[in-house]
């Protein structure tokens, strides 16, 4: 990822070379193209660059003259909260809900949780943000409209609480419909096992069946698309925190892009691309809990 992006960033029209001045003169011009490197080849400046990034040296922000390791750090922990606030508002809710239409198929409750999953699937985001805004900020007053905490504020948990509702809320709508759907049909087709059969048989009340035996077994698949989806939540990130003013990684890659910040963007990618990895590395162990015969194997 980081050799594929920095090779776009130096391949794209424009490119670095694009911060010089047109009436720069041509000593300003040499001395900008050796500061940034740009009078050696790119296989010579990625190396150089990784080697850095292998010390934890990401380079120097364009905009800010700051480390860009530092810039990410201080935005990460805000993203790594809204993204885990998100997935953990879809699980706690999706599940449920795909147990509900699973056990209540084709009746009214299916039909309203399908109906949720469609808009959810169909609303785009910064629209649903807008409009909870207009709702709960501007007219009923009952939430703050952007921003991590209130002016002073930065060390209450209950303030930041609420300044994480509703981004969490909008942002968990690009996961939870999918966390409701693979949970319906999942559980759908294990209800129909000879295991599940047996111990229905066996005279196991229903709560016990589904949720001691064929819940579980369900989750797999659950686990396998959530896993997948944390790249849509750190991508819908972006748009979520430009609506509601929020200080993570989605609004500082919007600066580094509109900014031309050809290291910032390099860094991010990267340290985006390792949260995903760990991501796919948890989803993999959570098979293990979930399914005996991973472990047994």
């Amino acid at each position: 990822m980081s050799a594929i992006t920095f090779g776009l960033v130096n391949l794209a029209p424009g490119g670095p070379s694009s911060l010089m001045r047109m009436d720069a003169t041509p000593e300003q011009r040499a001395a900008l193209s050796h500061r940034l490197g740009l009078d050696q080849p790119v296989p010579v400046r990625y190396l150089q660059w990784l080697g850095g990034a292998v010390r934890g040296d990401l380079g120097v922000s364009l905009s800010s003259s700051e480390p860009v390791a530092v810039r990410i750090g201080q935005r990460l922990p805000n993203t790594l909260v809204l993204a885990a606030s998100a997935l953990g508002v879809s699980i706690v809710l999706g599940i449920p809900l795909g147990v509900l239409g699973a056990l209540r198929r084709n009746t009214l409750p299916d039909v309203v949780v399908a109906i949720i999953s469609v808009l959810g699937l169909s609303v785009p985001a910064f629209w649903l943000g807008i409009i909870l805004i207009l709702l709960l900020s501007v007219e009923l007053n009952w939430l703050p409209s952007s921003g991590v905490a209130a002016a002073g504020g930065e060390g209450d948990l209950g303030d930041r609480i609420v300044h994480l509702l509703m981004p969490a809320l909008v942002l968990s709508t690009t996961v939870l419909p999918y966390v409701v759907r693979f949970t319906r049909s999942a559980l759908l087709e294990v209800l129909g096992q000879d295991y599940v059969r047996t111990a229905t048989a066996k005279g196991l009340s229903r709560v016990r069946v589904v949720y001691g035996h064929a819940l579980r077994s369900a989750l797999i698949p659950v686990v396998s698309i959530i896993g997948t989806l944390v790249p849509r939540l750190v991508g819908g990130s972006v748009v979520t925190e430009a609506v509601f003013g929020w200080p993570g990684m989605g609004r500082l890659a919007v600066e580094a892009a509109n900014g031309r910040d050809y290291p910032l963007i390099v860094g991010i990618t990267v340290v985006v691309s390792v949260v995903v990895v760990v991501t796919s590395l948890l989803v993999d162990l959570a098979y293990g809990w979930l399914d005996p015969r991973v472990r047994l194997a």
